[in-house]
């Protein structure tokens, strides 16, 4: 072969690797604008939807107030003049709450105005009074300035929900109830102020009234009673499997199955829990203790597989260490190795908390959906939780339910965004680089 060939075939050699490499950079390249345009993608997605829920809940931090002089009448509250604590609870508070109102617009005489008057007001302001009086007697006799609740659709109204230029039979409020609520603006009679009463009410067929302190307290109730069953009993199980257990065919069996149960679907856990610990063992439907027994059911296969892989992580030499200088298996296991396992089972503790925080499957099937009122003072009284909240207000037909809806969405983000974030803190501060 001369010269002249072998260059050539050089040449031709060059020209196919070359030929090559550009097909494989530019298949990388392709690769590499596919990834970065599905981050994008997913990034676009979670921000429209973060985006959506903040632009429809942020309103419901604040509620609408009217200021009235309420004349606290000693004929009205207290007749018998006994200051009897029962005969000031029973008073009528509606008509204390609507005189002021009247007086406002005295023009308004008939029988159907006066009740279309009325309507801007909540039904909780007689409440309200009442709850004043009773907590501080003195008021009676006295006249006072007070911000009272106002209706939910006057607070869609001043918040700018209600479109004031369709047509009337196209809204709820009326153009006279409009022009009202317009005269007692210009009187600087109508506020926003922040809605303390979100936080701190139970759940209401009124939505201006409507509060997730309920749901928050059966919430806390149901994942203390998580934590308190699932940690302890998962960080053991996970101990012995991972140090204690013989190799052999039944731990792996149990293996096989605690990695089966975490892909399990959580209602299946809500029909157990409700076959077992409410038809057959008798325990209170719509409990915390109920919930958090399900939950501990649903979250240990979480727990038991994040301990075991953070025991996995210390090294044997740790191990050999403690055993070469006469300390039993035990010691060596709760003296060494649990302690430094134990940030990892921490932290996978955190994630099963924050998946159960967010869960409302399971629990709807124990009856933890009921409409509940009272703020639950124990594990045992009947509750709801913050994601089962969210449930039964979306099914409201109400604007000012969507906006409820919303915010509780946002409150229920920002405690799962914060135990997640607690995770990781735990994570990078206590882990060991071996």
């Amino acid at each position: 072969m001369t010269n002249e060939e072998i260059q050539a075939k050089k040449t031709r050699v060059n020209e196919q690797v070359q030929s090559s490499l550009k097909k494989r950079y530019a298949a990388e390249a392709r690769f590499k604008a596919i990834g970065l345009g599905a981050i994008v993608l997913g990034l676009l997605f979670v921000s429209i939807l973060f985006i959506d829920i903040v632009s429809k809940g942020y309103s419901a931090f604040v509620q609408t107030h009217v200021q009235l002089e309420v004349h606290f009448d000693p004929a009205v509250i207290d007749p018998s003049g006994n200051r009897d604590m029962q005969e000031i609870a029973r008073a009528d508070y509606r008509k204390l709450v609507r005189a002021p109102l009247r007086a406002h617009f005295p023009e308004v005489t008939s029988r159907r105005d006066k009740r279309q008057l009325y309507t801007l007001l909540s039904s909780g302001a007689s409440y309200q009074l009442q709850q004043m009086v009773m907590e501080n007697p003195e008021l009676i006799g006295k006249t006072e300035k007070v911000w009272v609740i106002a209706d939910d659709e006057i607070d869609m109204l001043v918040k700018g929900h209600v479109d004031r230029d369709s047509l009337s039979a196209d809204r709820r409020i009326s153009d006279q109830m409009i022009a009202w609520v317009d005269a007692l603006d210009e009187k600087g009679l109508v506020e926003t102020q922040f809605n303390t009463g979100f936080f701190s009410n139970g759940d209401s067929r009124e939505p201006e009234l409507a509060g997730i302190g309920g749901a928050v307290s059966g919430s806390f109730f149901t994942l203390v009673v998580t934590l308190l069953l699932s940690f302890p009993i998962g960080v053991a199980a996970a101990i012995y499997l991972e140090e204690f257990a013989p190799q052999n065919k039944l731990t792996d069996i149990i293996e096989v199955n605690i990695n089966n149960l975490a892909a399990v679907p959580s209602i299946v856990f809500g029909l157990l829990g409700l076959a077992m610990f409410i038809n057959f063992f008798g325990l209170p439907r719509s409990a915390p203790l109920v919930g958090g027994l399900v939950l501990t059911l649903m979250t240990l296969p979480t727990i038991i597989i994040a301990s075991r892989a953070a025991l996995k992580s210390v090294p044997p030499s740790i191990r050999e260490a403690a055993l070469g200088v006469g300390a039993s298996k035990m010691q060596t296991v709760t003296h060494h190795v649990l302690p430094l396992a134990m940030p990892g089972m921490l932290t996978g503790s955190i994630i099963g908390m924050a998946q159960a925080l967010g869960e409302s499957a399971p629990l709807l099937m124990i009856g933890m959906v009921a409409f509940i009122v009272d703020i639950p003072q124990g594990p045992f009284d009947p509750s709801t939780v913050l994601p089962v909240q969210v449930y039964l207000w979306a099914d409201s037909p109400e604007r000012a339910f969507v906006e409820r809806t919303s915010a509780a969405i946002m409150v229920l983000l920002a405690f799962l965004i914060t135990m997640n974030t607690l995770a990781v803190v735990l994570r990078r501060r206590f882990e060991r680089r071996w």
